[in-house]
């Protein structure tokens, strides 16, 4: 019973933080910024990809992105990511490129605001540091996605290729399958890693930012699979409600309640890292005979 009390009591007291940093505020700054420099990325996608040489890797790493959404989130975007990633443009690598790096980056700066409060920490450093390290992020991210979506693209010619020369291997397609979706998971962790470990001001171990990317990733299955549900049978209240914009709408909520999510798991770190602090100060003054200020328990 001793653990669950202390989990109880974690996350109670994250409840409390999260409400006290103005968790639901920055949930929709986060919500809104990524939803405003998701196309800005496409383009610069679109831009990276075509320099490549595969100006349709851009479009299929596009899709990737929202293969981990509601099939009831994710449709109605799809269509117009494919609009913007197949679209002709000029000069993109120019002025249009600088553009779609320094919007896009927008996202990372959000992320970076939400989880500064979360730890307690202020960003001492400059604007236009963070800022570059926010659009260094962003392009690692669109080559990151670009060799993800090679990978996808070359991963069933090489299975075909297999089961054509072994026939005996069809009958591991359910686990080749298992082990796709495997892989995207370990990916959305490895993102959230680099966030909280990177993005927020000061250090942390890696083992202190765990607790909250596996809170994070379950709420995230929840939200995915609650979200998905409400929308397959009540879809209509959407559409009757904001009409042509309910599309956006459906979408920004569900970032929304994502970046929500994202944030309590920052708030379960930083309780955990606050409460350990504290426990290393009271035995440090214990074991210089320093006693405690009056009214602490």
């Amino acid at each position: 019973m001793k653990p669950i009390r202390k989990c109880l009591d974690v996350t109670g007291v994250a409840a409390q933080r999260f409400v006290a940093h103005d968790g639901w505020a920055i949930a929709s700054h986060i919500a809104l910024s990524m939803l405003t420099s998701l196309f800005p990325f496409l383009i610069l996608l679109a831009a990276l990809a075509g320099l490549l040489g595969s100006a349709s890797l851009a479009d299929k790493a596009g899709t990737l992105i929202f293969e981990a959404l509601p099939r009831e989130v994710a449709n109605p975007i799809v269509g117009e990511v494919h609009r913007v990633l197949t679209e002709q443009r000029s000069g993109v690598v120019t002025v249009g490129l600088i553009l779609a790096l320094y919007f896009s980056s927008s996202g990372v700066e959000s992320l970076r605001v939400g989880l500064n409060r979360a730890y307690g920490r202020r960003e001492m450093r400059s604007w236009w540091l963070t800022r570059l390290e926010s659009i260094g992020y962003v392009i690692c991210g669109a080559f990151a996605m670009l060799a993800f979506a090679l990978l996808v693209v070359l991963g069933p010619l090489l299975w075909r290729q297999a089961v054509f020369v072994a026939p005996g291997l069809e009958t591991l397609g359910l686990t080749v399958t298992i082990g796709r979706i495997g892989i995207t998971a370990i990916l959305i962790a490895l993102v959230l890693v680099i966030a909280h470990k990177f993005v927020a001001a000061g250090s942390r171990p890696i083992a202190a930012v765990l607790p909250g990317i596996g809170v994070t990733l379950v709420l995230w299955f929840l939200a995915g699979l609650g979200f998905g549900f409400y929308l397959d049978r009540f879809s209509n209240a959407y559409v009757s409600t904001y009409g042509g914009l309910a599309t956006a709408m459906v979408f920004l909520v569900f970032l929304y309640w994502l970046a929500a999510m994202f944030l309590f798991g920052g708030e379960i770190n930083g309780t955990v890292i606050a409460a350990r602090r504290r426990r290393l100060q009271a035995r440090m003054m214990a074991k210089h005979g320093v006693p405690r200020p009056t009214g602490e328990r």
